[in-house]
């Protein structure tokens, strides 16, 4: 009897079919995982103007000196730029207000919503950040 020293070619053949029907039908899924990064990135920016505006608006409330007044017609350029705005004082790079509110003659502690935008691969994203006005 003779012994068996490896695999026929069929069986060769039926495996490396076999991975390249899970290969086709598993890729979409990878590939759909960059337009689900870019989005959430921009979220992410959204989230950190949202967050520096209630952190400006707490300080505002304890001392009016130690946080950035926001009652002018630019309120989102002027919160990311100010004390307790975003480190750095600007966006990430590639990300642009794309639409900035006022809060002039505005109540303090109302709030106003900017948009934020970035393209990532041709395809324009856009986020919403809250800015709460210190009137």
């Amino acid at each position: 009897m003779k012994r068996q020293q490896g695999f026929t070619l069929i069986e060769l053949i039926v495996v490396i079919v076999i991975l390249g029907i899970l290969a086709a039908t598993a890729l979409p899924r990878f590939v759909n995982f960059q337009a689900d990064a870019a989005a959430a990135a921009i979220q992410g920016v959204a989230g950190a103007v949202t967050s520096a505006a209630t952190i400006n608006y707490s300080t505002y409330q304890i001392s009016t000196g130690r946080a950035t007044a926001i009652n002018d017609a630019a309120a989102c350029d002027t919160l990311i730029k100010g004390k307790t705005g975003l480190v750095g004082g600007a966006l990430p790079a590639g990300y642009t207000i794309d639409t900035d509110v006022s809060c002039a003659s505005t109540a303090s502690g109302e709030t106003k919503t900017c948009i934020i935008k970035a393209t990532q691969g041709g395809t324009p994203y856009t986020a919403s950040a809250t800015v709460i006005c210190t009137g």
